[in-house]
């Protein structure tokens, strides 16, 4: 059954041409319908590329690059800083350079943020994408770089979630902004678009596996699930509050923060919310059984660097009085 819920904003539809995409959809939709309905589809997995600005191109200059590959396409990504990794994922037609205030926090803070270019975004390889595609990227970087927490704003936390929910270990997480699940863009694509809701929806389950219903995260929290810092603003023009809200209701360790007069996009620049998602990842980060710092190596046991490069010289020392 259909989940009933406000639908947020379909930025594809928006930046695919609006009157012009709106009416051309519209009349093929008049003598071939299920024509109209397979263009939509890839439309909606079609996102946006917008060139990062100056300040971003020399943010990410001062960073370590990073590459790795996802469904056979490469990835790009970030990392600034140095001690346990925490993933950055950002939101639909964005980039890793936006979320670089929040990397930066997390350097500052003791941590090595990793920052992704999403699939088919920013300098990363592809030409479609989706919220399973988002959380594939999550899971993939997340444990080649041993990533313990993870911050995922619009889509990109949604996929952070989708990403524990399927199994991806993780300490913490936190959400901003996020949609509960890709069903409400698909609703208000197929209104804006003149298309039929059950028709456009059966074409997002025969393009992706899965039925948008079934992404809908607030049933699917697992009962293991991480702790999860949801922050969302009632003013949000483009992913409704009630979202946040849901998924917040929905996940048995969420807590939910609502900001004021942040919208959608402020939300990541603002120094309280940075704040905030730092505190929320770093406190919950293991840390050394050695010396308390946070700990950089998981097993066989939390380790920083220090004690762990102790403890190999200490195992080499002994190993050579035994021989």
């Amino acid at each position: 059954m259909p989940v009933s819920r406000p639908p947020p904003k379909s930025t594809n539809v928006r930046s695919f041409g609006a009157r012009a995409a709106r009416a051309g959809l519209r009349a093929v939709s008049a003598v071939a319908p299920d024509l109209a309905v397979r263009a939509a589809g890839r439309l909606l997995l079609t996102p946006p590329r917008h060139p990062a600005p100056q300040a971003e191109r020399a943010g990410l200059a001062r960073a370590e690059p990073l590459a790795f590959r996802v469904r056979g396409e490469a990835l790009r990504a970030w990392r600034l800083g140095c001690g346990p990794a925490v993933l950055l994922l950002h939101g639909w037609g964005g980039r890793a350079g936006q979320l670089l205030p929040l990397a930066e926090a997390l350097a500052a803070a003791g941590c090595a943020a990793v920052t992704v270019d999403a699939p088919a975004h920013g300098a990363s390889r592809g030409c479609i994408a989706s919220m399973i595609h988002f959380a594939d990227a999550a899971e993939t970087v997340a444990r080649a770089v041993g990533a313990r927490a993870a911050v995922g704003h619009s889509l990109g936390g949604a996929a952070v979630a989708l990403a524990a929910v399927r199994g991806l270990e993780l300490d913490a997480a936190v959400v901003i902004a996020a949609p509960r699940g890709p069903a409400g863009f698909v609703t208000h694509a197929a209104a804006e678009l003149g298309l039929s809701e059950r028709a456009l929806g059966a074409e997002m389950e025969r393009r992706l596996g899965v039925s948008p219903d079934a992404l809908d995260l607030p049933r699917l929290a697992p009962p293991g699930a991480p702790p999860l810092l949801v922050i969302h603003d009632p003013g949000d023009r483009e992913v409704p509050f009630a979202d946040g809200a849901a998924l917040a209701e929905g996940w048995p360790t969420a807590r939910l923060i609502a900001t004021q007069g942040l919208g959608h996009r402020r939300i990541l620049r603002d120094a309280a919310v940075i704040a905030a998602a730092v505190a929320h990842a770093r406190e919950r980060l293991p840390r050394c059984g050695g010396c308390g710092r946070l700990a950089t190596v998981a097993a066989p046991e939390p380790r920083c660097d220090g004690c762990a490069v102790a403890d190999d010289l200490w195992d080499r020392d002994r190993r050579l009085a035994a021989s």
